[in-house]
């Protein structure tokens, strides 16, 4: 601030991620000069999320010096890290931080992610709730050959940790709710096969299992499960889901529902307010109304919202996939995985597996497609055209 002049954007963004860089590119391509503001409480500019639990354990190549992404410098933005924004005025077109600044905006980004969640009766410090740049880098200097850990949760998070760690010579130990690793999302024999993965690596399954309680002893975690035996670990991590940001669109009285609710255009209920990435429930073309957490649809809505703000009137048409990787075995989706639905087994035309889940008509919802490549775009167009005929649906995909 200069002259005591409130500082005011042309685009403000509040969040510091990956659709906070993409919005700012997507800016960038229709309008070169308009000012642009990022408010992010993170301690990091922009990177790329997926690295944390992926490459930078698994590629020696790939350091971090390729994570940045680079917003600042290639976009001109404003940039002000570890700043909180406490309340949105719509009235008065601002944002006031936790420091007391209010910053104008003629146009306002919500790109404000999620807050994962935490368990109810776990020692201050005793977990490492993993989602940031910061977190990766204190399980890195944990992570040294012999080192106990714990992780509770066996979705994305925990089961690409268990086996980054256990590639660094570590002892881990996963604890999850399910029967079989994955069969929250895969069918059971897929499931059986991916949790054959885990295993034969050395990492210990506790399926079925939950922790109770977690706190600390000395130098070491304890780990209280829900049967009354107790695990104990040099380092505890959870992955156990997320909850949308919703808390500044909630009090700046913006329509939200499992997400802030936006148009196809990724505008909320204010005309100048837009919300994009995990935050964002959006009117997906063949999905319906839906909220994606992942890496991409973090990199094509936060293009898309950044021209939207700068007048495309194209309105956001993209189906994102979603995505893992461990042992060196991959898997994408799209659509819904649930194995309670009916699932159609199939194949690729190079035999590799396929999942089909079809929906109390049998219509095809989400589709599953194991070490298979280059299938998305079926999977999409199958989805979108919504056929019942099996032979049609087998065909559809191979």
């Amino acid at each position: 601030m200069q002259g005591g002049q409130m500082r005011t954007y042309k685009y403000l963004i509040i969040g510091g991620g990956m659709v906070a860089d993409g919005a700012a590119r997507g800016i960038r391509e229709l309008d070169g000069e308009g000012t642009i503001g990022i408010l992010s409480a993170d301690v990091d500019p922009p990177y790329t999320r997926p690295a944390l639990t992926k490459k930078l354990w698994t590629d020696p190549s790939f350091g971090w010096s390729q994570v940045p992404l680079g917003t600042q410098p290639e976009t001109g933005a404003d940039l002000d890290l570890e700043t909180e924004v406490t309340s949105i005025d719509r009235e008065k077109h601002q944002v006031r931080t936790a420091e007391g600044e209010d910053v104008g905006y003629e146009r306002l980004l919500l790109a404000t992610g999620v807050h994962p969640r935490q368990l109810d009766d776990a020692q201050d410090d005793a977990v490492i709730y993993f989602r940031s740049a910061d977190d990766y880098h204190r399980v890195r200097r944990l992570a040294t050959p012999g080192r106990r850990f714990v992780i509770v949760g066996g979705g994305y998070i925990g089961s690409e940790l268990a086996a980054a760690l256990i590639g660094q010579g570590c002892e881990v130990t996963l604890v999850f709710p399910e029967e079989t690793l994955g069969g929250s999302m895969f069918p059971s024999e897929i499931a059986s096969g991916y949790q054959r993965l885990f295993t034969d690596a050395g990492v210990q399954l506790l399926p079925g299992r939950q922790a109770s309680v977690i706190g600390r002893d000395g130098q070491a975690t304890i780990v209280t499960l829900d049967d009354g035996n107790a695990l104990r670990a040099d380092a505890v991590i959870a992955g156990l889901g997320t909850v949308p940001a919703t808390e500044l669109a909630e009090a700046a009285g913006l329509e939200v529902d499992d997400g802030i609710v936006v148009d196809a255009h990724l505008k909320t209920s204010d005309e100048a307010v837009w919300a994009a990435g995990d935050v964002a429930s959006y009117p997906d073309a063949i999905l319906g109304r839906t909220r994606v957490e992942h890496v991409d649809s973090a990199r094509k809505m936060g293009r898309a919202v950044g021209r939207s703000m700068a007048g495309d009137p194209e309105p956001y048409a993209y189906t994102p996939y979603f995505y893992s990787v461990v042992f060196g075995v991959g898997w994408q989706a799209v659509g819904t995985l649930d194995p309670s639905l009916e699932v159609l087994a199939t194949e690729t035309g190079d035999g590799e597996p396929v999942a089909v889940y079809l929906d109390s008509t049998g219509a095809p919802v989400g589709v599953l497609l194991w070490q298979a490549e280059g299938r998305l775009d079926a999977a999409r167009t199958l989805l979108a055209r919504r056929p019942t005929d099996r032979d049609e649906i087998a065909r559809s995909i191979r």
